[in-house]
């Protein structure tokens, strides 16, 4: 039994538990704002079901799941509640796969399916008159490329499941598992109710940055059964972060909804400034804040909120060192100048972190040149053009130089073509391993700092040694007859970017250098806040404080967003400020860089966030 378990109950951990005593269909949606410990009433959920449906549900086979958002999410809920046969613990993409395995036919037809659909998008493209020759050539090379390749697929014995697609292999990408997976739920409804029979409980957490097709496949599940089935979805709308995600979850007709909106991490003062946030967003008044012991007796802390405005051409590593300074001398905490952990710098986008980690110029292809798709996943190493480095490549890496050969024999065959059922039976084993050595040793040279060697060398090579598995997407570029898209500019940028670097940009995702990126900060908790903004720097339209507190002129597109219900900048910027100031345990600083600093002031001011005594300019 953990301290999650055994700390005490709030008024939302009662009501959950009432309800999962209920001996009938059931669901619910906590909403849990920041600090409120979420995660301990999920625990303390998955704990009570344990105690009262164990018996049954392993004497039956059946098993609770509990999905949330990350490998690191998943162990530390493993870590409070054991790993028992009871639970199916595991990332979204994990649970889909293991639903989805037995239905082999289902898929075979949906890849079938999707590359159809791929040649009709083809077809008519080419029909258009403004698409130009030379594209037209590509996506008649596509066209044959798919139409050959589909009667390999039906004729596929086995399918699995990696990082990239490849589907003449039979490999289905995170990509196609996340698109497929709901859609033969919805078409499926024996599926439907083999979900629901061996799982009769499914809890989602993080739900607001759930993708809104899986949302809707898992209210299908229940509303198409008559048994005993729990579907619970624990979040924080406030709390989204991700375009893709659904965001607010609407209950159901019968459905519960349960509101938490205990706070135990904030001091007094920050807990002030994020209520006002949240109060122009929904009717959730957080309540409560950080209590010390102090002579033996509980005491809220106070804390301190403090927000510096200074011009965007003044020079920005000297402003934050006088804020660090000021900082450490009005709240006599010298671990304000700190330069490790003690203080956490969260930024949107930050060019100078990029350059003073050597990690420039994939920052700029993507940064400069991406979609929003790119951008976003930029932030936290979600875009799809870097998880074949992060997810497969560097782990491969980095278990070769450790001399693990059991942990690279591990990774190896859940990502080698070459180690495949199939491949195995058709080649000589022994010199396959000494080919995927000599490979892996290869790769590792070729990340050295004194290395030269691109992304597009070191993925054509990875390519034609058939290595690893790697993203569908990448081909095109490696062949030379990719078709023109808004990705173009910055894949083929990345592309030419040093290999290198990726170590780099690991360490900063990682959260082993001093900086954190605002979006990828979301659940964690630091003393010491020192949140720094500069729209300009960002060159990332999803965002703009500007917009948010008045002193930048909204765009047409913004107006219309905001006058239609869509969701907008200044909505999702909001969200992101919550987010930050949130995780403030002390104390939190903002340092803004504007174009004017008082028309910002003022702004600022009048928005009523932050209390006009805290907001210092220079």
């Amino acid at each position: 039994m953990t301290s999650r378990i055994n700390s005490p109950d709030t008024q939302a951990d009662i009501d959950l538990r009432e309800l999962l005593s209920r001996e009938q269909k059931s669901g619910f949606v906590m909403v849990a704002g920041a600090g409120s410990g979420k995660t301990t009433s999920l625990i303390k959920a998955l704990d009570h079901l344990k105690q009262v449906k164990a018996k049954e549900y392993l004497s039956q086979n059946k098993k609770i799941a509990c999905i949330t958002y990350t490998e690191v999410a998943v162990n530390e809920i493993l870590d409070d509640i054991g790993n028992s046969e009871l639970f199916h613990i595991s990332t979204i993409h994990s649970f889909l796969w293991r639903i989805i395995q037995p239905f082999k036919k289902d898929m075979i037809q949906w890849i079938i399916d999707n590359l159809n659909n791929k040649i009709t998008e083809a077809e008519s493209r080419i029909a258009k008159k403004r698409t130009q020759e030379r594209t037209r050539v590509k996506l008649r090379r596509d066209i044959a490329r798919y139409e050959e390749i589909i009667p390999q697929i039906s004729r596929l014995e086995s399918l699995s499941y990696g990082m990239g697609s490849d589907y003449v292999n039979g490999v289905l990408g995170h990509s196609d598992i996340l698109k497929m997976v709901p859609e033969i739920i919805l078409n499926n409804i024996l599926l439907r109710k083999i979900i629901a029979k061996r799982f009769p409980v499914i809890f989602i957490d993080e739900s607001q940055d759930t993708n809104k097709n899986i949302v809707i496949a898992l209210k299908k599940i229940y509303e198409t059964v008559d048994v005993d089935f729990y579907l619970g979805f624990f979040g924080d709308p406030m709390q989204k972060i991700y375009m893709e995600g659904v965001g607010t979850i609407v209950p159901e007709e019968g459905w519960l909804t349960i509101n938490k909106p205990e706070n135990f991490r904030c001091p007094q003062e920050v807990l002030k400034t994020i209520k006002n946030i949240r109060a122009e967003s929904d009717d959730l008044v957080q309540i409560g804040g950080r209590v010390l012991e102090v002579d033996g007796s509980p005491h809220l802390l106070d804390g301190s909120v403090n927000i510096f405005i200074y011009n965007k051409d003044s020079n920005h590593h000297s402003k934050l060192e006088y804020v660090r300074n000021y900082l450490s001398e009005t709240c006599e905490d010298p671990l304000w100048n700190s330069n490790n952990k003690d203080i956490r710098m969260l930024v949107l986008i930050h060019r100078m972190a990029a350059l003073r980690l050597k990690f420039d110029s994939i920052y700029s292809a993507l940064n400069d040149n991406g979609n929003h798709s790119l951008k976003n996943g930029l932030l936290d190493g979600t875009s799809w053009v870097l998880k074949d480095f992060l997810k497969s490549i560097l782990p491969l890496v980095e278990a070769h130089l450790r001399n693990d050969d059991y942990e690279v024999i591990s990774i190896l065959r859940s990502i080698s073509p070459l180690l495949s059922a199939e491949s195995i039976l058709d080649s000589d084993l022994s010199q396959t391993l000494n080919n995927l050595s000599d490979d892996i040793y290869h790769i590792s040279n070729n990340l050295r700092p004194d290395s030269q060697v691109t992304f597009r060398d070191l993925l054509a090579y990875i390519y034609d040694r058939k290595t690893i598995n790697i993203d569908e997407r990448f081909i095109p570029y490696l062949n030379g007859d990719y078709v023109e898209s808004e990705q173009t500019s910055a894949i083929n940028a990345f592309l030419n970017c040093p290999a290198k670097e990726i170590l780099a940009y690991k360490s900063y995702i990682d959260d082993i250098s001093p900086f954190v990126t605002q979006q990828g900060v979301k659940g964690a908790q630091f003393e010491r806040v020192l949140l720094v903004i500069n729209d300009d720097e960002s060159n990332h339209n999803s965002f703009s404080y500007g917009k948010l507190f008045g002193f930048t002129s909204l765009s047409e597109k913004d107006q219309a967003n905001l006058d239609s219900g869509n969701d907008s900048v200044t909505d999702r910027t909001r969200r992101l400020l919550y987010v930050c100031c949130s995780r403030a345990k002390k104390d939190l600083a903002i340092v803004l860089f504007v174009p004017d600093v008082e028309i910002a002031k003022a702004a600022i001011i009048s928005k009523g966030y932050f209390e006009e005594s805290c907001i210092h300019t220079f």
